[in-house]
């Protein structure tokens, strides 16, 4: 009995509830829910202003509104900022080779930059930086702004060369040998890792070939990893002794493939096969300089080649030594010369090989009457037996570096060589005066 009246009176309840509903206005079903939209907007205003949510809207209102205002006015103190912003976005968002090439242009090809643009700093790595050569061209990238990388076993290299670039935040040197590979982020490499004296590669042969072919294998697989443009110098000697004088790019060149010189010969000849294979074959952005007889300052004292011999010996009051009959020819260039031909060739579109020398042609005996004119017009020559596989005439045609790279030799070896001399007599008191403490 209980049962039934409770659920007796659970149904007039139900029943009331139903009747409650179609007596409302109209006769809706949904008059409740009608009601409850009523209170929806004072609900949201109390939403708004609980826990300080409309201080925050307030706050971000100001933010934009600041940022739209001030962004003009920033844009016009700050326009190089924004051009090297616009440049790091294209050459971060592809790998397009063309675009790295116009970027590079913009500034190293004529030292004028349109206004508005600025030039963008390049990180770039000279293996044998340390060296004779190596060192000079370090001053001028510094010179210019880029960041330099140093990369040398101080075989022949030394440290003296480059020491007034310590402390310089875009610059350092890693003691390292080419003949091992090296992981770097550069946009341009330049190769000079080599010795480059008779002296220096017939102490070590095989390290010198290791050196011309490893190295350069390794540099050129840095340089296709990270997309960089990668030079490499090359020697006049891989004309041999030339039956073409004077020597033009397309001469193939006359060479003793197992003579006392080939290591260094018929290295940078295959050095150059293998920039040329790693251009054609994997698209890798290279450059070719074949060097002619350089001098100037920071030379090694004692390296087999001629006018460091003829100076050395000079200040030292040593006979002048000449091999064979003193007629056979060199052509000279001061390393000044020669740097800014390695950078235009670099910063060139056009791939070489180009001869880098001075055309200016010079027998041992008139080198050695211009070296006793500037240091001792009373210093002797004493004539010695020729070396092998010596070569009788040397003299580069440059009509291609002319035309093509605007670049031709400015210093006579008259003006040149009065700063070598200085250069030596300094190192050389210094030598004597470190053997006599």
């Amino acid at each position: 009995m209980k049962l039934y009246k409770q659920s007796s009176n659970n149904t007039h309840r139900r029943d009331d509830d139903v009747n409650n509903i179609h007596s409302g206005s109209g006769g809706s079903p949904y008059h409740s829910k009608t009601l409850k939209h009523t209170r929806s907007l004072p609900r949201s205003i109390n939403y708004i202003f609980r826990e300080q949510r409309l201080l925050f809207i307030l706050v971000g209102i100001l933010i934009g509104s600041t940022f739209f205002i001030l962004q003009p006015t920033l844009s016009r103190i700050a326009p190089n900022e924004a051009s090297r912003f616009t440049t790091s976005i294209i050459n971060s968002n592809n790998n397009n080779k063309h675009n790295q090439r116009t970027t590079r242009t913009l500034g190293s090809q004529t030292g004028r930059v349109p206004v508005g643009i600025g030039r963008r700093r390049l990180r770039i790595v000279v293996t044998g930086g340390a060296g004779f050569v190596g060192s000079h061209l370090v001053d001028k990238l510094i010179d210019r702004g880029d960041e330099v990388i140093v990369i040398d076993n101080f075989f022949t290299g030394r440290k003296n060369n480059v020491v007034h670039h310590f402390g310089n935040p875009r610059f350092e040197l890693i003691r390292h040998d080419v003949v091992e590979p090296i992981l770097l982020e550069v946009d341009q490499i330049y190769h000079l890792a080599c010795p480059a004296s008779p002296v220096h590669y017939k102490y070590n042969p095989v390290k010198t070939i290791k050196t011309n072919v490893m190295g350069t294998l390794n540099m050129l697989g840095l340089a296709k990893r990270v997309g960089a443009r990668f030079l490499l110098t090359s020697t006049s000697e891989v004309y041999g002794d030339p039956l073409e004088h004077p020597q033009k790019e397309t001469y193939w060149g006359n060479v003793n493939p197992i003579g006392e010189r080939s290591c260094y010969d018929e290295g940078k000849r295959t050095a150059e096969t293998l920039a040329m294979d790693y251009h054609r074959g994997a698209d890798v952005e290279v450059r070719i300089a074949r060097i002619f007889n350089t001098y100037g300052p920071r030379m090694c004292l004692d390296d087999g080649r001629v006018v460091s011999n003829f100076v050395a010996q000079a200040i030292r009051k040593l006979p002048m030594t000449v091999y064979g009959d003193g007629k056979q020819t060199r052509s000279f260039q001061y390393v000044s010369d020669l740097v800014n031909g390695l950078v235009a060739l670099m910063e060139g579109e056009h791939v070489g090989p180009f001869n880098l020398g001075n055309p200016g042609e010079f027998s041992m005996l008139e080198l050695a009457e211009v070296v006793k004119e500037v240091i001792d017009s009373s210093a002797t020559i004493e004539f010695r037996p020729n070396t092998a596989d010596d070569p009788h005439m040397r003299k580069p045609d440059i009509s291609k570096a002319k035309e093509l790279l605007n670049w031709e030799p400015k210093i006579s070896l008259r003006e040149g060589l009065p700063h070598m001399v200085s250069d030596f007599q300094n190192r050389i008191l210094n030598e004597d005066e470190g053997k006599q403490a």
